[in-house]
């Protein structure tokens, strides 16, 4: 009878130590896995150190001159483009161009399609709450085209309300068009806008003044086409992700460019000069 007792007091004991040998190995086993956790939050919250590792800064563009276009030789050029490039410099990695669907800019973000949107992009309320945006760098409008020979027609803003626009899909154009109830078809880019307008199949555009000044007029592939009202005045940045630590980097950069008087004579080689922000 004692010997059954003294067993089974055995059993009870190295129940026990299992137990908590089991609890500690748990404990040691989840402290790890947050260890992990940590290491891998810090990792990705340094956006710099994430393009810097892959060594590419992969940058979204829509076809935009003076902006971002390419040259004759297919180059990617352009006051943002030259920017963009001397940025990734910097960095110690290559800029890579990619064309994207402007009205999916965010979602190509947050995907890491792309790095950053450098595009002559307007400082939205929308733009500014989904992205990291750097310091405004030059001033726009979103202006009305129509063909020159009606022009005079078009001179207010009350004259535009019997127009048929087309704008840019997810651009500051479309959402002054949805704000003033004007009839309007989105199409892919601002390029395609003006060759509705050239092709009489809309009646007007609305479109940065940036690209009106390189794209319309006299000298130009749209030299039928003009510019007449001046809907908006507004502010261009570059788009990072949320919290993106490159943004900062970025602001740093064009201090710099303003600093050495590289940035007035990167504006003078793209006429846009009149628009750069003075620091």
């Amino acid at each position: 009878m004692k010997a059954k007792k003294i067993w089974a007091l055995l059993m009870a004991l190295a129940m026990v130590f299992s137990l908590a040998a089991c609890g500690d190995t748990a404990e040691d086993t989840s402290d790890a896995d947050n260890s992990d956790a940590e290491n891998t939050d810090t990792a990705e919250a340094s956006d710099l150190a994430y393009v810097q590792d892959k060594g590419t800064l992969v940058v979204g563009i829509t076809e935009f001159e003076p902006m971002d276009y390419q040259n004759e030789s297919g180059e990617w050029v352009g006051f943002d483009a030259d920017l963009a490039k001397e940025f990734a410099e910097s960095l110690g990695v290559e800029a890579q161009f990619q064309i994207i669907d402007w009205d999916s800019k965010i979602m190509e973000l947050d995907g890491k399609t792309i790095d950053v949107v450098w595009n002559g992009m307007t400082l939205t309320e929308d733009v500014t709450s989904a992205m990291e945006c750097s310091q405004p760098y030059l001033i726009n409008q979103q202006v009305v085209v129509v063909p020159a020979a009606v022009a005079d027609q078009y001179q207010s803003e009350d004259s535009l309300t019997d127009l048929a626009f087309a704008v840019e899909i997810g651009s500051a154009g479309c959402e002054i068009a949805a704000a003033n109830g004007y009839n309007y078809t989105e199409v892919a880019d601002q390029a395609t806008a003006l060759l509705e307008v050239a092709s009489g199949t809309a009646d007007a555009a609305i479109i940065d003044s940036l690209m009106a000044g390189a794209m319309i007029g006299e000298g130009t592939s749209y030299a039928d086409l003009t510019s007449t009202v001046a809907l908006t005045s507004e502010e261009y940045g570059v788009g990072f992700r949320k919290g993106s630590d490159l943004a900062a980097a970025l602001n740093e950069f064009l201090d710099g460019k303003y600093a050495d008087g590289s940035i007035q004579t990167l504006a003078e080689t793209y006429g846009v000069q009149d628009a750069l922000v003075q620091e």
